[in-house]
């Protein structure tokens, strides 16, 4: 457990937030939000113990671990990645060595001594879980798609992405108590996205994470820490759930604040009514009371929303690209061979395949930014392309301020909303008026991609547009997307930005698997639904399989070959039983919103005995609704539901 005590932190002349309140219980799943430059990698840091408060404390339980994955900027040398991983277990790989040395002197030794230091380590050595250590390293290196050949690379060789995967392979294997991961799926493909998202559901200790992943953040997280206006505020639910709770949150302070101020104005009509009137001189004096006790309701400014549509293209042919019997090879290494695709007026297509597996190829070479070997690349009637590389901002001039830039590639009409789409890019203030040359890579391929956006083609070829974009940007992205009226192809690892633009997706596989793409109605959702439905059909020989043995064995079914009736008097005591499961569960839910509330509380940690019995208290409630939802569930199978 660890907790935040009326905290606050200001930074550059402004405060980030002021009278702050956080616990993070045990096996809690915490996602943090709010605008960029809003603190959520300070707060992080802060709970790391990297950064300190200007008020308040961090009060945590002792001997607590805690493990922290920042954005980037990790590195690893010297050692090969499996080595890297094993370095997490020091300890544990010292009693092995020790034990190595052991058995190579009991065999010519009768040292009781000796027998007893080596049964010592073998006892730690399982403890620590070390007969498994390989296969969990193993487990956890593939999740995040290491193959078994790179386990034996120097961590040297692997790029700035991966080198922030083996950062986050340790920390996994170091499994603290306390997990804090500042935008983890930044370098990960959706496959590896869908793996860590099953991996920290099943995490056994308490997590909180920062992601700009719409679908990441519902996925994972129970609660949401919004950090918004010098606040910070803890809403229940997954980010979904945390919009709509904000929105009727915000409408009951506009509600309140109405009637407050209603109520004011009829208390002030009196008073001033009345002032010098002798008879009502009492009544005055209580409304005047009334107005110094009323607390002053404030109504938070509002968030800036913006809506954008980008100017529309001209129209082109109903077929727009077509590849056929398309080969590509760097050097040795054959990417594609005779590939065919066919992309037609008004497709949104998302490319989707692990990292490496030739996306963003695929994407320069629809493009005609990169040569191929053989085959044909034909474009379409009247059919304009523009192209956004990852590395876009490489094409801009350094020298140019953005708002001028901007400027004089902008349409007229444009023109009065250029501040306002740069504001939807991140870009505030006298942001606008710095120098292209200054910005940061992602600050210049964010605004490379809304001056793209000013003047489309009617097809556009987008290699990750969503990198560097915060979840509002994303949004304003997706809705001016949405409303475009020519063809899209897409590279993205967002999975709701997929699922909101898609009309259908294409599966890039890697020359060892097979190579080539293949085409999907749909977007990711109803990809993943397709790959289901096809793993179902071709377990169903093997399950067709399972009557013909039945037919064969006795019979196991009563006389006559009807199924057994369910006994009524057992279905209904065991609804009774899961009703009373339910009011047990609701009670005891209350009883724990009261203890994080008693702990929420500095008051409570000003005596250690206090605290201590708090906290007990506290896990003694975890661990009875842990066991009152198993027995909960086994009743509900057990009742057919």
């Amino acid at each position: 457990m660890i907790q935040l005590a009326d905290a606050a932190k200001h930074f550059g002349g402004r405060t980030l937030f002021q009278n702050a309140d956080l616990l993070i219980p045990d096996r809690a799943r915490l996602g943090l939000v709010g605008k960029n430059g809003s603190g959520k990698t300070t707060l992080l840091r802060i709970l790391a113990g990297q950064e300190t408060l200007d008020e308040g404390k961090v009060v945590q339980s002792k001997d607590l671990t805690v493990g922290y994955l920042p954005q980037e900027g990790l590195q690893f040398a010297g050692r090969t990645l499996l080595e890297e991983c094993r370095s997490v277990f020091a300890g544990l790989m010292e009693v092995e060595r020790e034990l190595l040395a052991i058995e190579g002197q009991l065999e010519h030794t009768d040292d009781l001594s000796l027998f007893e230091r080596y049964a010592e380590l073998q006892h730690q050595f399982q403890v620590g879980g070390g007969p498994s250590l390989e296969a969990r390293i193993a487990t956890i290196l593939a999740g995040l798609a290491f193959t078994a050949d790179d386990q034996q690379r120097p961590c040297e060789d692997f790029s700035g992405g991966w080198q922030m995967r083996i950062a986050l392979a340790k920390l996994l294997l170091m499994e603290p108590q306390v997990l804090l991961l500042d935008e983890p799926t930044n370098h990960l493909d959706l496959e590896t996205r869908n793996w860590l998202e099953d991996y920290l559901g099943r995490y056994p200790h308490a997590c909180l994470l920062v992601s700009h992943d719409r679908y990441f953040l519902d996925a994972v997280v129970e609660r949401i820490v919004d950090v918004a206006q010098g606040k910070v505020t803890v809403y229940t639910g997954n980010y979904t759930s945390f919009l709509r709770q904000k929105e009727e949150r915000l409408a009951q302070v506009r509600a309140a604040y109405a009637n407050q101020k209603e109520r004011r104005e009829q208390l002030e009509v009196f008073i001033n009514r009345f002032r010098y009137t002798a008879t009502k001189a009492a009544q005055v004096q209580s409304r005047i009371k009334e107005l110094e006790r009323m607390p002053e309701i404030e109504i938070p400014p509002d968030e800036e929303t913006i809506h954008f549509s980008f100017p529309q293209p001209k129209p082109s042919g109903r077929r727009v690209l077509e590849l056929r019997r398309l080969s590509k090879s760097y050097g040795a290494k054959h990417v594609f061979e005779n590939l065919d695709l066919v992309l037609e007026r008004g497709d949104r297509i998302g490319l989707i395949g692990q990292n490496g597996a030739g996306k963003s190829t695929l994407l320069r070479l629809l493009a005609g930014a990169e040569p191929f070997g053989g085959g044909e690349r034909i474009v379409g009637h009247q059919v304009t392309l523009d192209f956004f590389a990852q590395d876009q901002y490489k094409v801009l001039d350094p020298e140019r301020r953005i708002l001028d830039d901007l400027t004089d590639v902008s349409p007229a009409l444009m023109v009065p909303q250029l501040r306002n789409l740069l504001g939807s890019f991140l870009f505030h203030g006298d942001d606008v008026y710095k120098r292209i040359g200054v910005l940061s890579g992602g600050e210049r391929n964010r605004y490379a991609l809304a001056r793209m956006l000013l003047q489309p083609s009617n097809c556009l070829l987008l290699d990750e547009p969503t990198n560097h974009l915060d979840l509002q940007a994303k949004e304003v992205l997706l809705e001016a997307l949405q409303k475009y009226t020519g063809t899209v192809i897409f590279v993205s690892h967002d999975r709701a930005f997929i699922d909101g633009l898609a009309t259908k997706i294409v599966h890039v596989t890697p020359r060892e698997t097979g190579g080539g793409v293949e085409v999907y109605p749909g977007n990711y959702e109803e990809y993943r639904y397709h790959l289901e439905q096809a793993e179902r059909a071709a377990a169903r020989p093997a399950e067709a399989a399972a009557p013909a043995a039945a037919a064969a064995a006795p019979s196991a079914l009563p006389e006559g070959g009807k199924k057994k009736r369910v006994n009524p008097q057992r279905e209904q005591a065991l609804k009774n039983q899961i009703a009373t499961l339910e009011a047990m569960i609701a009670t005891l839910e209350g009883e724990i919103r009261d203890s994080e509330a008693a702990m929420a509380d500095q008051r409570t940690f000003r005596d250690g005995a206090s605290a201590q019995a708090a906290m007990a208290r506290y896990q003694e409630q975890l661990e009875r609704r842990a066991a009152l939802l198993a027995e909960w569930e086994t009743k509900q199978l057990a009742a057919g539901g």
